[in-house]
């Protein structure tokens, strides 16, 4: 997908959900932010964003949740909206791969600055999703 423009970070961290949009911002993406699963599912759902950043463990529905809701019961849902989940939280491989059938990348949070988010989301728009190698470990440190 190139030329992504907007961005919905669905992140209950509000030190992170401004750090990374203060740096997408900064990289010239509109960026709009929301800390809870229905609010942020709810704006996916209107079909003007780019790319989604779905944290986890989001208040009132899971990322998971929020996730399946988005890409549909048949996984074709909002096919131009590009969807990269965020996470500290240790998945076993069957959970994680789960996940990254439904998602377009995969993203440990503490490995990812907001100057290498932006690189990675530069990269998602030149080849359509998170390279391998920048999708981190198979597990991450637990939060």
């Amino acid at each position: 997908m190139a030329g992504l423009k907007t961005i919905l970070c669905i992140e209950d961290d509000r030190f992170i959900s401004e750090l990374y949009a203060r740096a997408l911002r900064r990289a010239g993406y509109e960026v709009d932010e929301v800390i809870t699963g229905p609010k942020g599912l709810e704006m996916a759902q209107t079909g003007k964003y780019d790319l989604v950043l779905l944290d986890l463990m989001i208040p009132d529905m899971t990322g998971i949740e929020v996730l399946n809701k988005i890409r549909g019961v048949d996984g074709q849902g909002l096919p131009n909206t590009k969807v990269v989940v965020t996470t500290n939280l240790d998945q076993d491989e069957k959970t994680r791969a789960a996940i990254e059938e439904r998602a377009d990348g995969y993203l440990i949070k503490a490995d990812i600055t907001p100057r290498k988010l932006v690189e990675l989301i530069k990269q998602i728009e030149k080849f359509g999703e998170v390279p391998e190698q920048s999708q981190g470990p198979a597990t991450g440190p637990t939060s």
